[in-house]
C-alpha cells in the first residue's frame, strides 16, 4: 500500500469518516463509473507511460476496435482526462496525452494494477 495511505490516521469514533465507504460519494461514483468503463482503463494505464498516437494506442490494447478507441478517447477528453494535440502535416499526426487531472490519476491506477498482479497470484 501507498504510504501515503498507510500514515493517515483514523478518525475519532465520534466523527464519521470524512472520505470513508460508509455511504457512496456521488464523486466517486461518478469517478469509478468513468475510468471503469470498457477499456478506459487499460488506456488510460497506457497514457500514463507517456504520449501515444492512435495508432500506438490500438497496439497497446489487444481486441479494441478503432470505433470504440476513438469513443472512449473523446470521452476521456470531454472530462478533462487527455488532451488531443494535433501537428500540422501531411499526414496529421494526432498524439494523445493525459492532463494535469490524468495525471494524478497515475498513482491510484498504479496501485490498482499491483493491487490486480497480487489477487490474481492468490485467486
Amino acid at each position: 500500500m501507498n504510504a501515503a495511505f498507510q500514515s493517515q490516521a483514523a478518525p475519532p469514533a465520534t466523527e464519521a469518516p470524512a472520505a470513508g465507504c460508509g455511504s457512496v460519494c456521488p464523486d466517486f461514483h461518478e469517478a469509478i463509473e468513468l475510468i471503469g468503463r470498457r477499456w478506459t482503463g487499460a488506456i488510460l494505464c497506457s497514457l500514463i507511460e507517456g504520449p501515444r498516437r492512435f495508432g500506438e494506442l490500438g497496439k497497446v490494447v489487444p481486441g479494441l476496435s478503432d470505433r470504440l478507441l476513438s469513443q472512449r478517447l473523446r470521452e476521456l477528453e470531454e472530462e478533462g482526462l487527455v488532451q488531443r494535440d494535433v501537428e500540422a502535416g501531411t499526414p496529421v499526426r494526432v498524439t494523445y496525452s493525459l492532463t494535469e487531472t490524468g495525471e494524478a490519476l497515475g498513482p491510484a491506477i498504479r496501485e490498482l494494477k499491483a493491487w490486480a498482479k497480487h489477487w490474481k497470484a492468490t485467486a
